[in-house]
């Protein structure tokens, strides 16, 4: 059964139990700050597992993107070495909000894995919860006997607190669950030894092919587990384990889901897969990097088609290094030295398009971004085997420092295992011991530096709506609902406020979160310093907490810096819709970040936007800001109806069913953001700067409103200071060419002055010379810059044929030192320049490096140069 229709199957039963098939939510998420990525079908109904949110259907099923790469969840290294790990995965689920429970879940789950896809009941072991007397838990009876009614006992395996007992995090939902294992070994290899032994003994043919989680508890933050009002059910199953059993294959790669691509790997790297070969011999090692290759491309085409581009931060850091992985595996292991992983794309979009059509819609991005940064990491690795090559040379012994592989692998993004076959190649080993020690303190810094402990919600009374009105009011009269103490390094001890209603708008759709404040009816006010969103609560994060949580607040929004926001915000759709005009409509939003202050505006685009491009799409928004356009608002429309309309939709965003399109003439988005209520209060709009992000995505940043008066302000006060400068100079831009002119010309003249004066210094220092050990040495301080230093050494040497020359200059108060040594004097004594300028370089406080014949050092104590010159001679 090819894996597309095994999608559809699975997705149609649940269809014909009452589900309602949702679409897969972004495998990137963007308003939930305790996750960077769907790593779990459930995460994008969080919210109605802990009660913050009804659905539409309590019972829903679909198959979810999810990427494992990070946090609690990381399965990277482990992807190629064996058959069944991946980054991107599809999760196939059903779930039930509160309305079927066990039963139904555990029937379901059977009737479709044999009866539907007939697979062999004599394959399958199941297992239950056997309790934990930590958490004050039996064995999940109820499971239990559920299944003793359709398999034998002997197929019931007890699982423990770390296989079947399911968390979402440290705090939250969680509950009992029952694992369905699959045994796809051969008849002799099960004689042998029984698949019962093998389960979750990490087995590559006995795997758990789904989970059913039966949420039940909450788990505080002291640990302790109480009743949830509801219970749900959560199931996940691998879909690419199941094509494994359906395809009746032993690896996930050796199926249809995989196969197209291996294929394409082996034709453009001229290389071979063997599926059966060992990762520790040659062969092994290149089906290893075939697996990994096969696998990344996946994961980046994905989280690019989400709207996440490779970046040094955050989610795109992550993505970055899924990528440069695949690209390593294909330059050790595949010997490709040029760009070509973003030539699998086009077989990626063939093969998922039809379940997942981002891959079409996006595929020029994708191809363009993964070819760049291809090409990017590909020079990084050549510049770090040079690196690599220094650091050797600078060693003495066999034994690379630690320290030095990790400044390496952390500055230079070279990867370590890389560096630790290229010197067993040498015949030197890595100081593993003391990377791996390099690398957890960085983890450990992270990790205190993001570390955040949150307190249970503290909940008060039994108003369980919150409402925002923050598009009609900037206050309101409120009260507390709930809420908890939250303690990070970074910010220290803060309070996370939930109100009955609030008219302040929390961060997302690249707009930042309202601040403002909460004032008691004594006068006691508390500030509001950020606003956000977590699983569908409006959170409220304050440094202290109201003395009386009972009481009623008025909520006050900083009304300047709301105001200032909303012209931005609304000057974003502006600027899109401008973009297409003068661009062309392949322009798409890639992302943006509105403050306050400015605007930041991310679109698809293949070549920098000329000047006159920029001033045509300024004058297009203020065109529209003249015309006084009023703001057209439905804040309940439907998603269909509003793109028949012709709302733009963001890619990347998830949409319920019920959306906000926002219409300014002829522009008109999908959009949740605050916006001005007439385009005429955004008074002007000016870019700032146009700037490259990646290949393929441009940045646009402008100011608007008060930002935009205080540029042109300080733009004419600029101006003013310059026209008295020129004495008032009719035509300020023609006297300052004339200065420009006489200043190059003016240069010339000194250059051509320091050459004379270099050539004097030649004809007086040729004769000054010492011969040290056989070595024509010269060691002398100049006055003269680095370039005619450089002459004046080449100048001399080049008469000489054992020259070994040490310059000192002190120019406006930093001090140089230049060093030539005659390449034979290179060869024959292994001198070499860098190496002595670097060790001279400390006398003057500074540092420096170059060719083994020729470098210089720059330092910030002239004083030392005297110093530096003496000493050089302990070289010879």
């Amino acid at each position: 059964m090819k894996s597309q229709e095994i999608r559809k199957q699975f997705l149609e039963f649940f269809e014909s139990k009452k589900h309602s098939i949702v679409p897969s939510a972004p495998m990137v998420i963007k308003n939930d700050p305790t996750l960077m990525f769907t790593n779990a079908g459930m995460n994008q109904f969080k919210e109605f597992f802990l009660g913050n949110g009804t659905p539409k259907n309590n019972r829903i099923t679909d198959t979810q993107k999810c990427l494992r790469v990070s946090g609690k969840h990381n399965d990277l290294e482990e992807v190629g070495m064996d058959t069944y790990h991946h980054t991107m995965f599809e999760m196939l689920g059903n779930w039930s909000f509160g309305d079927y429970f066990k039963k139904e879940a555990i029937q379901w789950a059977w009737e479709l894995l044999t009866e539907v896809f007939k697979i062999d009941k004599d394959i399958l072991y199941v297992s239950v919860f056997e309790g934990a007397k930590d958490d004050g838990l039996g064995l999940d009876q109820e499971a239990f006997d559920l299944w003793k009614a359709i398999v034998p006992e002997d197929r019931i395996i007890m699982g423990n607190k770390k296989d079947n007992f399911w968390e979402m995090g440290d705090q939250g939902p969680c509950g009992p669950c029952s694992e369905i294992h699959v045994d796809i070994r051969s008849a002799e290899e099960k004689a042998k030894v029984s698949g019962r032994d093998l389960v979750n003994m990490d087995h590559p043919q006995v795997v758990e092919i789904w989970n059913l989680v039966f949420m039940q508890f909450n788990r505080k933050a002291d640990g302790s587990l109480e009743k949830l009002p509801a219970q749900h059910v959560d199931t996940g199953m691998g879909f690419e384990r199941l094509c494994m059993v359906l395809q009746n294959v032993k690896s996930n790669y050796d199926t249809d889901v995989f196969t197209p691509l291996i294929r394409e790997i082996e034709t453009i790297t001229n290389s071979v897969y063997d599926k059966d070969s060992l990762p520790t011999n040659q062969d092994g090692k290149v089906s290893v990097a075939i697996r990994v290759i096969a696998d990344h491309v996946r994961a980046v085409a994905f989280s690019i088609a989400d709207g996440q581009l490779p970046s040094n931060n955050g989610a795109g850091y992550v993505i970055r290094r899924i990528l440069r992985r695949a690209i390593r595996y294909g330059f050790t292991f595949l010997d490709t030295k040029e760009a070509f992983i973003y030539k699998l794309v086009d077989t990626l979009s063939s093969q998922l398009g039809q379940a997942f059509p981002e891959l079409k819609t996006q595929k020029n991005l994708i191809v363009n971004v993964i070819k760049e940064e291809e090409n990017s990491f590909l020079k990084t690795l050549d510049q770090g085997l040079l690196l690599l090559d220094q650091i050797i040379e600078q060693t003495k012994g066999d034994i690379i420092s630690g320290e030095k592989a990790f400044e390496l692998y952390d500055t230079f993004g070279f990867p370590i295992d890389l560096t630790a076959l290229i010197l067993s190649e040498k015949g030197l080993k890595l100081d593993e011991n003391g990377f791996k020690a390099e690398l957890q303190k960085q983890k450990d810094r992270s990790r205190a530096a993001a570390k955040i402990s949150a307190g249970d919600w503290e909940v008060i009374g039994t108003e369980n709506s919150e409402a925002f009105i923050g598009y009609d009011q900037l206050t309101a009269e409120v009260q507390l609902t709930r809420y908890r103490k939250v303690v990070s390094k970074k910010d220290g001890e803060l309070f996370q406020l939930v109100f009955n209603q609030t008219p302040f708008y929390p961060e997302g759709g690249g707009q930042v979160g309202d601040k403002g404040y909460l004032e008691a009816a004594n006068g006691d006010v508390v500030y509001i310093i950020d606003t956000k969103k977590e699983n569908n609560l409006i959170i409220h994060i304050t440094k202290n907490l109201p003395k009386n949580t009972n009481a009623t607040f008025t909520a006050v929004v900083d009304t300047k810096q709301r105001i200032r926001t909303a012209s931005n915000h609304s000057a974003t759709h502006l600027l899109h819709q401008a973009l297409r005009s003068v661009l062309g409509t392949h322009v798409e939003q890639k992302g943006s970040m509105v403050h306050s202050g400015n605007l930041r505006f991310d679109f698809s685009h293949f070549s920098k936007v000329s000047a006159d491009e920029l001033l045509e799409v300024e004058n297009f928004v203020n065109a529209r800001i003249r015309e006084k356009l009023p703001l057209e608002e439905n804040r309940n429309n439907t998603y269909d109806k509003a793109i028949a309309e012709g709302a733009i939709a963001l890619f990347g965003e998830k949409y319920g069913d019920s959306v906000r399109s926002i219409r300014f003439g002829k522009s008109m988005e999908l959009c949740g953001g605050i916006h001005v209520s007439n385009t005429a209060d955004i008074w002007h709009f000016k870019i700032t700067s146009e700037s490259a992000v990646a290949s393929g995505i441009r940045r646009i940043e402008a100011i608007t409103s008060d930002a935009a008066k205080e540029f042109f302000t300080a733009q004419a006060k600029a101006f003013g200071e310059v026209k008295a400068i020129l004495k008032n100079a009719k035509d300020p831009v023609k006297a300052i060419t004339n200065l420009q002119d006489e200043n190059n010309e003016l240069k010339k003249q000194i250059e051509q002055l320091l050459k004379e004066k270099a050539g004097n210094l030649k004809a007086e220092l040729a004769n000054q010379f010492t011969d040290v050990n056989g070595v024509q040495f010269l060691a002398k301080e100049v006055d003269l810059d680095a370039q005619g230093i450089k002459d004046l050494c080449f100048d001399l040497g080049n008469n000489l044929t054992n020259a070994f020359i040490i310059f000192g200059s002190a120019v406006n108060g930093k001090a140089l030192l230049s060093c030539y040594i005659s390449k034979e004097l290179v060869a024959d004594k292994k001198l070499n320049a860098g190496q002595v300028v670097r060790e001279l370089g400390k006398h003057i406080q500074g540092g420096g490096g170059g060719q083994p014949f020729f470098a210089t050092a720059g330092g910030k104590n002239p004083a030392g140069i005297a110093q530096a010159l003496e000493d050089a001679k302990a070289y010879l």
